[in-house]
């Protein structure tokens, strides 16, 4: 039998090495790919914020690399999808902006390498 004292540390420890939420949420987003490019919106800086509210609701802040992008439909949606996905989510609240407007300055350091502009 495990005393109290062992039984808490054992569960921070365990709790510490798990991802939060918010983690989870970002891990489903880098699934999704911009099909003209081959990297994913979260390293593309596509993701300008993941918030996690009330414990369980998920607000995004995501761009398109334009406003007349051809998957201005279909991004979105699969960022919707995604975090919804994601087990301990109960709503998304997904926000399209341009301000600011992407540029290539909001690239991760990878997500540059791979494409040869680092």
């Amino acid at each position: 039998m495990i005393d109290e004292p062992t039984a808490a540390a054992l569960q921070e420890s365990t709790s510490a090495h798990e991802p939060n939420l918010r983690d989870k949420v970002i891990d489903a987003i880098k699934t999704i790919y911009d099909p003209e490019i081959p990297i994913n919106i979260y390293e593309l800086g596509l993701i300008y914020e993941v918030r996690i509210e009330d414990k369980t609701n998920v607000h995004i802040t995501m761009t398109l690399t334009t406003p007349n992008c051809p998957s201005a439909q279909s991004l979105p949606r699969e960022v919707e999808q995604a975090a919804r996905g994601v087990e301990g989510v109960e709503s998304v609240n997904l926000e399209l902006t341009f301000d600011p407007p992407w540029d290539k300055t909001m690239m991760s350091e990878a997500a540059l390498f791979s494409i040869g502009l680092y």
